[in-house]
């Protein structure tokens, strides 16, 4: 069973297949309306609230009014700290606001298109009037739908090979940006900008709020650096060079072939097992970020509490701090990532992975019907146990 389609697009009239072949990591795009009916989530005041709080990642960038220009201060803050703040140039940014509202985490099911592995975070920012981060580049894609108020954003086309940046400033900010196109967005309107084009949006009114759907790119040197680690963990520790056959040499100073083929292959069997490259990639893919770890709940479900909520119409969630992924084995068994642990899923059990992955809401009807598996049950309470999954309120 996948996932349920969304009701809304944020293409306009675009299909993600043409938006995919068109736009992405090629060049930007503005959707008037994208979603006409969204209204900001969150007031500026309760945006506030949220970088006040222990764990949550904040900033704020005052380019006038601080101690020097382009101030860069991080969270948590004092409320005390927004009373003393300019009335213009400055900006509030909150990291991972998808993870601490649900209604904010809903948006990402407008960008199930693309895959959930690839989607990073909502980035929600405040800024009264001429507030802004200044002229920059991202390195990865992004969405930038405004959720109240008005940004008049200035951006490229092209991606930035090699970007001069203003020295002696807490933040990184184009020294040479020149637009090539501007407008203005309003409520419901959406930017998408491939990585590396450079933009700068300004607040044009005192309401201004932007929500940001970021995504993931791992550099090739995490990737590789990671992947060794890993690898490194695999060879035995008290596993040395040997040369059980080794003939005399004709010259001491000269690397023999027999030495060098025995090193690749050393190193080429690292790599040689796909399997075990997929099962690196799962985990890798599915540990949280920042450090962060799912918080079981306070008191443990059972398999019966568990089968009586989901028949009274009790849906799921993600955790706050959860991320669910799968592979797909020729055989037709499944392995379920979750927060960075396998978890193996057999042929007849695979419908779980597409059941409790690739959404916001897991409704309880799409549950139900599978409830008579006790390896199943078994699976939801675990996930719940562990924090990665939890009741829909809604």
């Amino acid at each position: 069973m996948q996932p349920a389609t969304p009701t809304s697009s944020v293409l306009g009239d675009r299909s993600p297949a043409d938006f995919l072949d068109t736009y992405w990591q090629e060049r930007p795009l503005v959707v008037r309306d994208a979603l006409p009916d969204f209204r900001s989530p969150l007031s500026p005041e309760e945006l506030a609230g949220l970088a006040c709080e222990d764990g949550v990642e904040s900033r704020l960038i005052l380019e006038e009014g601080g101690e020097h220009p382009w101030e860069l201060r991080h969270g948590p803050f004092a409320s005390e700290e927004f009373l003393h703040l300019p009335e213009t140039h400055w900006t509030l940014l909150v990291q991972e606001v998808d993870r601490l509202i649900p209604e904010v985490g809903a948006l990402l099911d407008r960008f199930r298109f693309l895959p959930d592995w690839r989607l990073d975070d909502v980035m929600v920012s405040y800024a009264p009037t001429h507030g802004t981060v200044g002229p920059h580049i991202d390195n990865y894609d992004v969405f930038l739908l405004q959720g109240a108020g008005h940004r008049r954003w200035q951006i490229g086309t092209e991606p930035v090979d090699d970007e001069e940046i203003v020295p002696d400033l807490d933040v990184r900010i184009l020294a040479d940006f020149e637009a090539e196109e501007e407008f203005v967005l309003g409520p419901g309107d959406l930017l998408y900008l491939p990585p590396r084009v450079a933009h700068y949006g300004v607040a044009t009114d005192d309401q201004c709020m932007t929500y940001s759907v970021g995504f993931r790119a791992p550099r090739h040197q995490d990737l590789v650096g990671n992947f060794l680690q890993q690898a490194m963990d695999t060879v035995g520790p008290d596993a040395r060079y040997s040369d059980p056959d080794l003939s005399p040499v004709d010259h001491p100073g000269e690397i023999h072939d027999d030495a060098r083929q025995t090193v690749r292959r050393l190193l080429r069997d690292l790599v040689r097992d796909d399997d075990a490259i997929d099962q690196w990639f799962g985990q890798y893919l599915t540990r949280p970020g920042r450090d962060r770890e799912a918080v079981p709940p306070e008191t443990p479900v059972t398999d019966d509490e568990l089968t009586d909520m989901l028949r009274a119409g009790h849906g799921l969630r993600p955790g706050p701090v959860s991320r669910l992924a799968f592979i797909e084995h020729d055989d037709g068994s499944v392995t379920l990532f979750a927060n960075g642990s396998p978890i193996d899923l057999s042929p007849d059990r695979a419908y779980a992975a597409r059941l409790v992955t690739g959404r916001q809401q897991i409704p309880s009807d799409a549950l139900t019907p599978h409830l008579e598996d006790d390896a199943f049950v078994d699976l939801l309470v675990a996930l719940i146990n562990d924090g990665l999954l939890e009741w829909d309120a809604a």
